[in-house]
């Protein structure tokens, strides 16, 4: 079968680059989706990717509320973040490493309002 008259190849159209920036954008957007909740006091979750012919490492940073199950929630971003990276990106992720930066408790950020920490 022959294509049609003024029918490209797929090869011979192009290609689509998706930009280190934006995936990490995507990931970071993807482990706050994944989180059970932000602290208040807290930033949001922060990503850096590696992308080597289409391929995707992603590293994860994240604040927790305490007390949390940070196992359950780390292997949460894990997934979320795999999972929107290929859907979104069309990138295949290979590695996804949460890095928790802090863990805040209710009681702390109350004492740190009147100038001690426990």
């Amino acid at each position: 079968m022959t294509a049609p008259p003024g029918d490209v190849g797929a090869s011979a159209r192009g290609a689509t680059t998706v930009a280190d920036r934006v995936v990490a954008k995507i990931a970071a957007r993807a482990a706050r989706e994944a989180l059970d909740s932000v602290p208040r006091d807290g930033r949001g979750p922060q990503a850096s990717v590696v992308v080597h012919r289409d391929v995707a490492r992603v590293s994860v940073s994240v604040e927790l509320d305490y007390p949390a199950d940070i196992g359950r929630q780390c292997g949460a971003v894990r997934g979320r973040v795999r999972h929107r990276v290929e859907t979104l990106a069309g990138i295949e992720v290979h590695e996804v490493a949460v890095h928790v930066e802090r863990l805040h408790s209710a009681h702390t950020a109350h004492d740190r309002k009147r100038g001690r920490l426990r």
